[in-house]
């Protein structure tokens, strides 16, 4: 299994002769190493309906008749635009060919903002997601803070991969983000989500001295990991 970081909090993997990705906002993104037009997928995961998660998603899904998961409000948004969907909720999970989905709880917000008629359309409670396949697990913790169920999770789901936020100020910051995957017990943690714009500037390495000796895995754009 191939796993890509894109930037943000976009990741690509590469299972069994499937792709898929998590979260793919890339139009917009300063720091995303490759363009939407360029993306060839079968499934996208979203964790929740905030622009800089979504991003791309419709443009991507029709073009690559990908199958969208998420929450189940979201997918009703994105089928009102003809995407593929199939709709999950917190504590649920699927099977597919290509592995299991599992939603977990995030703290954050989701929602879908239209500027030109300053309309905001929930979307769903936000998400974090476990995705196993090839008897590896990863977890996309999406935007939240920290909270202490993490604990269970780690317990639940023995994982070998975790994306954490650290940007602080919409996710939890380097400290707590530390804490968290102290509680998941991940094998390998990649922090997301910081230095994309101004207001969340973190240093990456610093963030991964905080965790036991290599378990922080600091990927750039592009970079990737094989489990």
């Amino acid at each position: 299994m191939k796993v890509t970081y894109h930037g943000h909090s976009v990741v690509q993997i590469e299972t069994r002769g499937t792709t898929i990705f998590i979260d793919p906002f890339l139009t917009g993104n300063p720091v995303a190493d490759i363009a939407a037009a360029d993306v060839k997928t079968d499934v996208i995961l979203l964790t929740h309906g905030h622009g800089d998660h979504v991003g791309d998603t419709v443009e991507i899904a029709k073009r690559n008749d990908a199958l969208v998961i998420a929450s189940a409000e979201l997918c009703d948004w994105l089928s009102w635009q003809g995407v593929r969907t199939h709709a999950m909720s917190i504590g649920g999970s699927s099977w597919f060919d290509f592995g299991r989905v599992k939603l977990t709880q995030a703290f954050h917000s989701s929602s879908y903002v239209d500027h030109e008629t300053q309309t905001i359309i929930y979307t769903g409670m936000p998400t974090g997601i476990l995705f196993t396949a090839e008897n590896k697990t990863i977890y996309h913790a999406g935007d939240t803070g920290i909270f202490s169920d993490m604990k269970l999770i780690g317990e639940l789901d023995k994982i070998d991969l975790a994306f954490l936020p650290i940007g602080d100020r919409h996710t939890m910051g380097p400290q707590d983000a530390a804490l968290a995957a102290e509680w998941l017990q991940a094998k390998a943690v990649v922090p997301v989500h910081y230095n994309t714009f101004p207001f969340f500037k973190q240093d990456p390495y610093d963030f991964a001295e905080l965790l036991q000796p290599g378990v922080g895995k600091v990927l750039h754009p592009g970079e990737q990991l094989e489990l």
